[in-house]
């Protein structure tokens, strides 16, 4: 029974560039589930509707992903969990945390632009880990490169071997549909965004083809069909699992076409859950007992509760509530009452999960990101670090009167591992770091919306924050006196050096020969 219900998992994530429309993607994979009625991410003046996994007010203003949002579904007789995770590059950590809690990815690529910067880093995560990557190829109903050149620049940009599964014919205005190699059948295109296209069984060999897209596309069709059997490797979903190809698709979800074929064909192959990596031990999703980790901690979820929820992925076992666990940082025991499964903003409550489920659990501070609970053994999973930020702002409250409240948003926003708070030693003012300049932005958007607080920032220029340690406390120490205008803490009282230019760092590293400097928190 157990490991039937883990066999049937499969969670994964959507990463892309901003307009590389996964947005209408994760809205056509839910369609399927049969989670929304209405199908398209539309944004126009006349009507209102943003994409269901965007909830926050700055997102449906933007049009943009700010955050990871958790959605679950039922397809066929599997139970699917999608991580939507934020395309901005200015949101890049939350995405590269929440790669760790997922067994598989699809990353969507636009048929015009190839492939983009952030695309590129994201792979290389991907890689890090060996996790399988399926490739769907989006808006080929508008002008887009040659396929076999999309095909070149995916292995030459990613690194990666790539085998198309469906091939389109033509794209733009004169787009007919795609061939769908893997299950040897033709989709035909029609434009609509409410419609799932018919699939058309037809032997490319005969006539029947040509009735369909006429000779000249049919003849095109063959001999390009010809050469991808000759140019690229047979399909094995063995080098797929271990990330070694990507199978590619081609569609266009704005106008839910390709879509299903990308669902049919990942819940076939995408793999159940696999081992999670602990600094203890490998931790197998099959094993009796429960075990999970936090990887992301989400305020305000619900406007009127002020409450945060900590996002747990169980890594083996069954969860169930009101079962008492281990926290093992705090080394205490906790029961949940209400843990919940998500789609998006709504909720449910949960009596069970399973390994490679992903759950919610009410936070009031307990959790930090990267938290184990466990039925008593003493793990710790790995992998969940604070990059060195690359902006940094002084925060001061703009308003004397509500002091309290911005203290708390500052507090909750740096729990959900939006940006980093650094105290100054020197002058004790707080200095937020992020990776981006939006996300100061939506620290400032969401102090004043969700927590009825006021913040100014002030410029304060710097280079790199950087963690430093040393097994010797006199040069430490030594180094600190020095740098006495430039040391800060953490919020887990760490000691940071902020340099000021790279020239300053590069002395320091230089000059101080026992001292270990940092660049991510995990050390």
């Amino acid at each position: 029974m157990a490991n039937q219900e883990i066999a049937r998992r499969r969670t994964f994530a959507i990463i892309a560039h901003p307009d590389a429309g996964k947005t209408s993607l994760t809205e056509k994979l839910l369609l399927f589930g049969g989670q929304i009625q209405v199908a398209g991410a539309v944004k126009s003046n006349k009507i209102k509707k943003t994409a269901t996994s965007d909830w926050m007010d700055i997102e449906k203003q933007r049009g943009i992903s700010v955050t990871t949002s958790v959605m679950e579904f039922d397809y066929h007789d599997y139970k699917i969990n999608i991580l939507d995770t934020p395309g901005h590059q200015d949101f890049a950590e939350d995405t590269y945390r929440t790669l760790t809690a997922v067994d598989s990815v699809i990353i969507v690529v636009d048929g015009a632009k190839g492939v983009e910067t952030q695309t590129r880093k994201l792979m290389e995560v991907c890689r890090m880990r060996n996790t399988p990557v399926i490739i769907f190829v989006n808006k080929m109903d508008r002008e887009a490169k040659d396929p076999f050149d999309l095909l070149d620049e995916l292995e030459e940009e990613l690194v990666i071997n790539v085998r198309p599964l469906t091939w389109p014919i033509e794209s733009g205005p004169r787009f007919k549909g795609v061939y769908n190699i893997y299950e040897q059948k033709l989709n035909l295109f029609q434009p609509s965004k409410q419609v799932v296209t018919e699939k058309v069984e037809v032997d490319i060999h005969t006539e029947d083809l040509d009735n369909h897209i006429g000779t000249p596309l049919a003849e095109k069709l063959r001999s390009e069909l010809e050469l991808i059997d000759g140019v690229y490797p047979e399909f094995s979903v063995d080098d797929y699992l271990k990330g070694e190809l990507a199978p590619v698709f081609f569609g266009s979800a704005l106008n839910n076409f390709g879509v299903q074929e990308l669902l049919d064909c990942f819940v076939e192959i995408a793999p159940s859950p696999r081992p999670v990596q602990a600094e203890e031990r490998e931790v197998q999703p099959e094993e009796p007992k429960f075990t999970g980790f936090v990887f992301k901690i989400t305020a305000n979820i619900d406007p009127n509760h002020r409450s945060c929820v900590a996002f747990c992925k169980v890594c083996s076992g069954k969860f169930t509530r009101n079962t008492p666990y281990l926290h093992v940082r705090h080394n205490k025991t906790m029961r949940f009452s209400s843990p919940t499964q998500f789609m998006a903003q709504r909720k449910t409550t949960v009596d069970e999960a399973w390994a490679g489920d992903i759950i919610g659990l009410p936070d009031n501070g307990t959790f930090k990101i990267g938290d184990t609970l466990t039925e008593g053994e003493m793990l710790h999973f790995k992998g969940l670090p604070s990059f060195s930020p690359e902006m940094f702002k002084y925060i001061e409250n703009a308003d004397p009167m509500k002091t309290k409240q911005l203290n708390k948003g500052i507090d909750q926003l740096m729990d959900e591992g939006v940006a980093q708070l650094f105290v100054n030693q020197f002058n004790g003012r707080k200095i937020i770091g992020t990776v981006g300049q939006l996300q100061f932005e939506v620290i400032q958007y969401r102090l004043e919306n969700e927590y009825n607080a006021k913040c100014r920032w002030e410029p304060l220029s710097l280079y790199k924050a950087c963690w430093i340690e040393s097994d010797d406390p006199a040069e430490l120490e030594a180094f600190k006196k020095r740098k006495y205008q430039y040391m800060a803490k953490d919020r887990d009282g760490r000691d940071v050096f902020l340099a000021d230019s790279g020239y300053v760092l590069q002395m320091a590293q230089m000059d101080f020969k026992h001292i270990k400097f940092h660049f991510t928190s995990e050390f």
